[in-house]
């Protein structure tokens, strides 16, 4: 083997940022490389992202992990999208689900164009009437996609929500088969090369020096190596993103399993219901400044659908990313590299991107700093577009019945969100730019679930003729709901495939 390949890898905290990376790097890398991972059972993890975008299909994919029995083993049920409750109004709810809006595009023009001529004059329903997943999960119907030529059930777009504790240790089973080393222990240094300041070795409670040539720190918001012995620094974001502080708590599942994700706004935040087989996971995001914790926590436990199954806990966050997300030879992922709440799912998606992006920028001994500095470009990028998707959130509102929202609905935007709000708000246009995470389907119905209407459309959906663009958006709309109709009860599907405990 070449000297200048890297073979040792230390990882720095378990949870899921952890277990993902380790997995991911022993399935890819095969035995070439020594992997130890670090973590203490005392600390614990955070283990708020148990819902996900279809992205995360992928990583389970290249892990090779058999979806029913990945879904048994984390008491996972299926996503087709996030309902939105309470954002724009009190009693108004609109639904961000994945997958295609509409039918196939006629030539360059997107079908949702078609669909907004005909809405400005009145003349359409809501967008979700005619998007394939939405129907789909107000019905409370799923199923996987099916070999149906032309039809909408041959691509059904899902994600999971699952126990990212269970997900965490079925990983970490996984990653144990392919050779990764597990080590109980808390790390109380970590010693930095004298000529160069590259991390040479943490060392444990215990007094044992574990070396390595590259580190990964999941360590969580402590950020034990990119923050505390690298001091790297961190971008602050609470003026677009004001909250602070969470409290989350399980209660009993329901036996109606939502195939979405709902978040309804509250006076000074939002609550988060992630439905799974075993339990309903819940929370209330909030910014301090505007409620306090006892009622933030009252306000939660008077919301749950069922008895709580332990006492709430309180986390506490700053909005907002590293300098750099790998510095020296150290990288961070998951909560170590930065924390955007989870809004729309992305907690967990943010850790699968930075391990792909790791994968796709390998270094060898030597660190080259191109590559480097290309890693933190693509991420920077990736966290600030997707922020702006959250700032949206809030901007976009109409509700002015606590300090919290008219204080997010006067902020300032960051310049790239102004300038795509306003491109939308003329006719309706939107482009995706570069590899940011969400596509223009997710920026339509966002816009559009916040109340943000184009005040025209694109002049080329004229050269239609008016009953031609009725016969193809009202048809469209036809065959989603029929297609819809044929699908099992979430439940029932889930029963039938992939219920834990049975095999």
């Amino acid at each position: 083997m070449d000297n200048n390949q890297i073979q040792d890898i230390v990882i720095v905290g378990g949870g899921t940022a952890g277990w993902m990376a380790a997995a991911a790097l022993s399935k890819i890398q095969g035995r070439r490389l020594n992997i130890r991972l670090i973590e203490s059972e005392e600390i614990g993890t955070v283990g708020v992202g148990e819902a996900t975008i279809p992205q995360i299909r992928l990583f389970n994919g290249t892990l090779g992990l058999d979806e029913d029995d990945f879904m048994r083993k984390t008491q996972a049920t299926f996503k087709l999208g996030i309902e939105f409750v309470d954002w724009t109004r009190c009693g108004h709810s609109y639904m961000h689900a994945f997958g295609p809006v509409g039918g196939r595009d006629l030539g360059l023009i997107p079908f949702y164009q078609y669909w907004l001529k005909l809405h400005l004059a009145g003349l359409a329903a809501d967008i979700g009437e005619y998007t394939f997943n939405t129907i789909a999960a107000r019905s409370g119907k799923f199923m996987r996609g099916a070999n149906v030529q032309n039809s909408p059930l041959s691509n059904i777009y899902h994600a999971f929500h699952f126990d990212a504790g269970l997900y965490a240790r079925y990983l970490r089973d996984y990653s144990g088969t392919r050779g990764v080393r597990r080590t109980e222990g808390k790390v109380v240094d970590t010693v930095l090369r004298g000529h160069d300041g590259f991390i040479e070795a943490v060392v444990l409670e215990s007094g044992e020096r574990v070396e390595g040539e590259l580190f990964i720190d999941c360590s969580g918001f402590r950020g034990l190596l990119i923050e505390q012995a690298l001091k790297t620094g961190y971008v602050d974001w609470s003026h677009y993103l004001p909250c602070n502080r969470a409290w989350a708590v399980p209660c009993e599942s329901v036996p109606e399993l939502t195939p979405y994700t709902r978040s309804t706004a509250r006076s000074a935040g939002w609550q988060w219901r992630i439905p799974l087989q075993h339990r309903t996971g819940n929370g209330y995001v909030y910014a301090s400044e505007h409620i306090s914790d006892d009622e933030a926590a009252a306000s939660l436990l008077a919301a749950l659908d069922g008895k709580p199954l332990a006492e709430p806990r309180l986390l506490r966050f700053v909005t907002g990313m590293r300098k750099k997300f790998w510095n020296k030879n150290c990288v961070a992922i998951g909560l170590a590299s930065g924390f955007m709440e989870p809004l729309e799912s992305t907690s967990i998606h943010f850790i699968q991107s930075s391990v792909a992006k790791l994968v796709s920028l390998f270094p060898d001994k030597g660190f080259a700093q191109v590559d480097i500095d290309e890693y933190n470009r693509q991420t920077q990028f990736e966290f600030e577009r997707s922020r702006d998707f959250l700032v949206l959130h809030y901007k976009a509102t109409m509700r002015d019945d606590s300090a919290f929202w008219r204080r997010c609905r006067d902020m300032e935007l960051p310049e790239t969100l102004a300038r795509k709000i306003e491109l939308f708000r003329s006719n309706g246009r939107l482009f995706r730019e570069g590899e940011e995470l969400f596509t223009e389907v997710s920026w339509l119905q966002v816009m559009l679930g916040q109340g943000i209407l184009p005040h025209g459309y694109h002049p080329m959906v004229d050269v239609q003729s008016h009953d031609e663009i009725v016969r193809m958006v009202e048809g469209t709309r036809k065959v989603l709901r029929d297609s819809a109709s044929v699908l099992p009860a979430h439940s029932e599907f889930i029963a039938t495939h992939c219920a834990a405990g049975v095999t």
